[in-house]
């Protein structure tokens, strides 16, 4: 299992979210992004939409009757419901929610106190239990740059 952390400083939201699934659909793994705030789910699944005119990802949200057929699904439930192998999170999480997936992203916003504290209780229980970690953060040019990781030790 491989947790990505992504510190957000000086890109938008609506910049990182549309590049990062589309990456993944572009991968062929199905994705599962998890908001608390049906307010955000929303405001998500209408950026999905609009984020470019020359393109559009597939998704849905669990509002929706076909759940389980959408690559890319947008909920607040704390199931599976699309049988993602990838989670994105953006309001934080445990350690027991992401444990079944593949692989995570943990988008957090730098300027906000209790999400950084979330991201760091989540890097501490997931190097813990033994996964991948790495822990990305924007540069002064708006690039990815890796700060930290953590990986297990092969036995």
């Amino acid at each position: 299992m491989r947790v990505d952390f992504y510190h957000l400083r000086h890109l938008s939201f609506d910049q990182i979210v549309p590049a990062l699934v589309q990456k993944v659909y572009a991968g062929g793994k199905r994705l599962l992004i998890k908001t608390e705030l049906p307010e955000k789910a929303e405001y998500v699944n209408n950026l999905l939409w609009t984020f470019r005119t020359d393109s559009w990802l597939p998704h849905g949200s669990d509002k929706d009757t076909d759940v389980a057929d959408q690559p890319i699904l947008i909920t607040t439930q704390d199931e599976n419901l699309n049988q993602a192998q990838f989670v994105m999170l953006l309001d934080g999480a445990i350690l027991e929610e992401i444990s079944s997936f593949e692989r995570c992203f943990n988008l957090f916003d730098g300027q906000d106190n209790a999400s950084l504290q979330n991201a760091r209780q989540l890097w501490k229980a997931v190097v813990a239990a033994g996964f991948e970690a790495y822990y990305w953060q924007q540069g002064d040019n708006g690039r990815w740059e890796m700060k930290a990781s953590k990986v297990p030790e092969k036995k």
